[in-house]
């Protein structure tokens, strides 16, 4: 039996969605119905007419239900999109964002097409910065590392389900998991960055994701720090670190590289302007 046609159905989660701060009602709501009938949202506009059975429409108002609780819809669906592949994600798991492909594009720059590199993705979480590096260089050795084995299970699948061969994976934490007889080329990594009262960790998708992934300290520094420091010992002589940071901690960042020996140290900024990724050459 049919409780509305697909057009009902998005002005009722349109109407609920608009309650809930932050949110794109017309959007989420097409990506959740899409979800739900497992078709793309082109379907949504040819069929608006069409009758939804009433399990699809019940799956689908509980779909909406999350997220009028806070939910992150990359977490209601399972997956996201990051560098034109699609991912699995999960609460284990930092949702990938945007502005994190400013990263890859920089590592990119950095590794000649056709090189062999040894390359490294410290706290790679669902995997999404080595599964862009490796569709895009499929020469190079890339190690993916992180200290949850939750997460290194989701990356593994998304490298398994992309046929990714050319991505290992290793538990620990930063580079303390790397081999210490194994000198890279090239290290990247998007740490936790946020200060430990920041109140924006408890705003948007934030509160759902997983603390480690996001706190790093009083000052939101300690772990890139701590790579900064370690990074020394595991770069092949003229080899790059690359790491994400907040908007206002470029100059900070900038420090700790020539603190330590790195050299060619520069800040890259975001679509928004901002600053986001310090670079730096041991």
């Amino acid at each position: 039996m049919s409780r509305g046609t697909i057009r009902e159905a998005l002005q009722k989660a349109r109407q609920q969605l608009t309650a809930r701060p932050g949110t794109k009602p017309r959007l989420e709501a097409e990506i959740l119905l899409s979800f739900s009938l497992g078709k793309p949202r082109s379907h949504l506009y040819a069929w608006p007419e069409r009758p939804l059975e009433a399990d699809r429409w019940e799956h689908f108002l509980n779909l909406v239900a999350r997220r009028t609780r806070g939910e992150p819809i990359a977490y209601i669906t399972g997956q996201r999109e990051f560098w034109s592949l699609d991912l699995q994600v999960t609460p284990e798991t930092l949702i990938p964002r945007p502005e994190t492909e400013l990263l890859t594009e920089l590592a990119l720059e950095l590794i000649p097409p056709a090189s062999a590199f040894n390359i490294a993705d410290l706290g790679t979480g669902s995997g999404a910065i080595a599964a862009a590096i490796a569709s895009e260089r499929p020469d190079c050795n890339i190690l993916a590392t992180d200290i949850s084995d939750a997460a290194l299970g989701v990356a593994k699948r998304n490298f398994s389900h992309l046929g990714l061969a050319n991505i290992q994976t290793r538990s620990g934490r930063w580079c303390d998991a790397l081999p210490r007889n194994q000198p890279f080329e090239l290290i990247i990594s998007n740490p936790p960055y946020i200060p430990d009262s920041d109140p924006h960790l408890a705003q948007g998708d934030l509160p759902w994701e997983p603390r480690e992934a996001l706190a790093s300290g009083s000052d939101g520094l300690d772990d890139i720090r701590c790579i900064i420091q370690q990074a020394t010992a595991r770069l092949a002589p003229g080899g790059w670190l690359l790491l994400e940071h907040g908007y206002n901690q470029g100059a900070a960042v900038r420090g700790l590289f020539k603190t330590h020996g790195f050299k060619a140290v520069s800040t890259q900024q975001d679509l928004a302007g901002e600053d986001r990724v310090s670079i730096g050459q041991l």
